[in-house]
């Protein structure tokens, strides 16, 4: 189908895009546009103006501030797999983005847009919530940073307010003891996930000190499966643990049946993919 017609601005710098989102009732912005214009062009968004944010450089670039690595929010996938300040403080990301889609989104999708975007299915939302990462959002009032825990209320809702813009995503580096494992389950390269499990655990003395587990496309937005971090948090990893958590997992999911499967589906699944993320987080995690 062909999109609705729709005005076309070009933002210069982020001032500027906060300026035009004020002044444009109901803009949306456009970045790689791998989320936003196949839905325009099936009618299920129809925004009056697109704000294209792609020719501004201060949204773009991977850095470390402290304990942290600060990436723009046009930061494109494949950037994040080429950088080796990624490689070497969060690899986490890396492995995240080669299972997204394909090389040609890769090439165009950026990180920002994928969170920003709200959708359940996207990889980035679940994978932020496990790195506890913050995000730097601009808006008229000037910039405020928030955690990722908290930032998505439901389908395409955020903690966005109007008018606002994501510009930096803030990760805490890696340290020691700390790994990581992402698993999703797709029926075919490109397809959005039927589920997907991000982990993050840190290992101290053979126990697991903290642990975080994101869920992808099992809810209406990205969750946190907090009772199961709950099971982890201070245990010895065994089998058994490992099955009580993966029971809290399939609990904590309230997916939507659709083509990918009806909700038991989906939810089985996410357990499946939590047990083989943990397991590799536990293993990147003693070294």
């Amino acid at each position: 189908m062909i999109p609705s017609s729709f005005e076309y601005h070009r933002a210069t710098s982020v001032a500027d895009a906060v300026a035009k989102l004020a002044a444009n009732d109901e803009a949306k912005i456009i970045a790689g546009g791998h989320s936003l214009l196949p839905m325009m062009k099936l009618r299920f968004a129809e925004p009056p103006c697109l704000i294209d944010i792609n020719g501004i450089a201060e949204l773009k670039g991977i850095a470390v501030d402290g304990d942290h690595l600060v990436i723009g929010a046009m930061t494109s996938e494949n950037e994040l797999i080429a950088s080796d300040l990624v490689a070497q403080h969060c690899p986490h990301l890396i492995n995240v983005a080669k299972l997204i889609a394909d090389p040609q989104v890769r090439n165009r999708g950026s990180i920002g847009g994928d969170i920003a975007h709200g959708d359940p299915g996207n990889d980035h939302p679940a994978v932020m919530l496990s790195l506890d990462a913050q995000l730097v959002l601009h808006g008229p009032d000037g910039e405020r940073t928030v955690p990722a825990n908290g930032f998505f209320l439901g389908t395409y809702w955020t903690g966005l307010e109007e008018h606002e813009l994501l510009v930096k995503v803030k990760i805490p580096v890696r340290k020691s003891g700390m790994g990581y494992g992402y698993e999703k389950l797709k029926r075919k390269t490109g397809d959005y996930a039927v589920a997907g499990a991000s982990v993050v655990v840190e290992m101290n003395g053979g126990q697991i000190s903290d642990v975080r587990i994101g869920l992808t496309n099992v809810a209406p937005c990205a969750i946190r499966a907090e009772v199961a971090e709950d099971i982890l948090r201070g245990q010895t990893p065994s089998d058994d643990l490992t099955a009580r958590a993966a029971e809290a997992v399939r609990d904590a999911c309230d997916p939507a049946a659709d083509l990918r499967g009806d909700a038991e589906y989906k939810a089985n699944m996410a357990a499946v993919m939590f047990s083989r993320a943990i397991e590799k987080a536990i293993a990147d995690a003693r070294g």
